[in-house]
């Protein structure tokens, strides 16, 4: 192979630059406007959802998902322990308290059982990460039991774009969905994040707080307490180009899982992750193996990047909090993601794969 194969990379291609290139011709005032709108229109049309509403980024879209459903200080959030740190950040910007969770070995999802021994009388909401597009095997448990103890489900969907869980699209089991179009996502706008919700009053409520407060565009009547987490029609614009790409990059996302986990099966050293590749378009192509940190230096001697998983958040010093999160630490320790860009070749996967089985052997 020639050149090094990064671990992930965004897509664009002339499409983007002609638009952006019309758009800009046309006198586009770069500020959210009509292309913005015009991009929640797709989001809510693809995922199914009424109502979406994009910001400034996908740490911004959790904390005012939170803050929408009146989370605030003296409140519990219960997140899992294995997650971008976004998910937390988001609960400590609305002044709640984020309390860690541990995950699921089979899905790196959160554990319905430990999420119930987590529970208290100043739980709030459930932050319940698809995490790289995953569902938790105790999915309906979980929207259940929110349903019926009064606690709000909110799902940080970042990563699931494009996933779907029997027949509905990830981020439509609780009150809000929250998505991210930062650069490694399966479509980016370099930064933004997006709420859907089918909840009207929520969606309201959303669009005040991402413009200040105030009653409409352009006032200065302040009805609640707001900030500037808007979009750019900029943004926008590229957006709405790469939505038109979505479909066959969900398909291909779907047909390099497969490779990697053919190419990959029966090596004793590497467990892959159980992912419904039917309805489920890896983010980030991802394996649990022995000997991660020799592995990725391995690869990169021969041009291929890879990257550990996230920390288990518990032990981070940012967060530093006591507790058992066997199956969060266990994850950390050995999980790799593989190169994941859309653009891959079969060819190329096949030769990652082939320079993985050399290391074990």
């Amino acid at each position: 192979m020639t050149g090094f194969i990064n671990q992930m990379e965004p897509s664009f291609d002339e499409k983007e630059r002609e638009a952006l290139n019309a758009y800009m011709e046309s006198g586009g005032w770069v500020t959210e406007f009509k292309k913005t709108r015009e991009f929640e229109r797709e989001i809510a049309r693809y995922t199914g959802a009424k109502y979406c509403s994009v910001v400034s980024n996908g740490t911004v879209s959790l904390a005012v998902a939170l803050m929408a459903c009146g989370i605030g200080a003296g409140d519990e959030v219960l997140v899992p322990d294995y997650t971008m740190a976004a998910t937390p950040d988001a609960v400590a910007l609305t002044g709640a308290e984020p309390v860690f969770v541990d995950i699921e070995r089979e899905t790196l999802c959160m554990d319905y059982q430990e999420m119930l021994r987590a529970v208290t009388e100043r739980t709030k909401a459930v932050m319940l990460v698809s995490i790289n597009g995953r569902y938790p095997i105790q999915m309906e448990r979980i929207a259940a039991f929110c349903r019926e103890q009064g606690i709000l489900l909110i799902e940080d969907a970042a990563q699931s774009l494009g996933s779907f869980y029997k027949g509905k699209h990830i981020g439509r089991y609780g009150e809000i969905g929250s998505f991210s179009f930062s650069a490694p996502k399966i479509i980016t706008t370099g930064q933004g994040g997006a709420l859907i919700t089918d909840n009207e009053a929520l969606f309201e409520r959303i669009k005040l707080i991402r413009d200040f407060g105030r009653e409409s565009g352009g006032s200065d009547h302040y009805l609640i307490k707001g900030w500037n987490f808007k979009f750019t029609d900029l943004q926008a614009v590229i957006g709405l180009e790469q939505m038109k790409k979505l479909p066959q990059r969900v398909k291909r996302k779907k047909e390099l899982g497969r490779i990697y986990e053919r190419e990959l099966r029966g090596i004793p050293q590497i467990e892959t992750i159980q992912t419904d590749l039917a309805n489920t378009p890896p983010w980030f192509f991802d394996i649990l193996c022995e000997q991660r940190d020799e592995l990725m230096a391995y690869l990169k001697e021969r041009g291929i990047g890879s990257r550990p998983f996230y920390p288990a958040l518990h032990r981070e010093p940012a967060f530093c909090r006591e507790g058992d999160f066997p199956n969060a630490e266990y994850a950390a320790a050995h999980g790799l993601w593989l190169p994941s860009a859309v653009s891959l070749s079969d060819t190329t996967v096949a030769y990652i794969c082939g320079v993985i089985k050399e290391f074990y052997r």
